[in-house]
């Protein structure tokens, strides 16, 4: 609540957005890195079948690590990027609060436990869109341009300038109050 009305705490479900994504792919494509400096050792060869999406066992172990380093990142970055602490307080100061829940350590705490269960779903869903292409085009015919990550950059970036636009819109039909 705030000045008698009801309004919304800026809670996202994908909170860190595709950051989890990179950096899980960043650290399973490293190892593959490294075999195009020694081409003919065992540790390609060993890379090459059980870290690779193109080994045999490879792309289940690549796909698990993932999928857990997706979801780990997610946890990361989000609790870098969201202090439920500063929400808390930012509410305490401007008189808000949180039905049936009281104000400081109680808000906080009902806070994390929101974003706990919200970054779940979110990482769910990253681990989801980054391993789905993956495991299609090993196990069928088609063979994707592009992956689930990309998809969800273009879709971030078309929303995002839609909401500078009606940020743009709303500024130019604003009259002020000294008019």
């Amino acid at each position: 609540m705030y000045g008698g009305q009801s309004t919304h705490i800026p809670m996202k479900v994908n909170q860190a957005g595709v950051i989890p994504i990179i950096f899980s792919i960043s650290l399973l494509q490293f190892p593959l890195t490294i075999t195009y400096f020694f081409p003919n050792s065992g540790f390609t060869d060993f890379v090459t079948k059980y870290l690779s999406p193109s080994g045999n066992p490879g792309v289940w172990v690549y796909a698990a690590l993932n999928i857990l380093l997706t979801l780990f990142f997610t946890y990361f970055y989000t609790a870098i990027m969201f202090n439920p602490a500063d929400v808390a307080d930012n509410m305490r100061q401007n008189g808000g609060f949180i039905p049936g829940i009281r104000p400081g350590v109680a808000t906080v705490e009902y806070l994390n436990k929101i974003m706990t269960r919200l970054c779940f779903a979110g990482g769910v869903f990253l681990a989801a869109v980054a391993t789905i292409p993956t495991i299609v085009s090993v196990f069928t015919p088609f063979n994707f341009s592009f992956g689930g990550t990309s998809l969800l950059i273009m879709v971030g970036v078309a929303l995002d300038i839609v909401q500078q636009l009606e940020n743009q819109m709303l500024m130019r039909n604003y009259q002020g109050f000294l008019k």
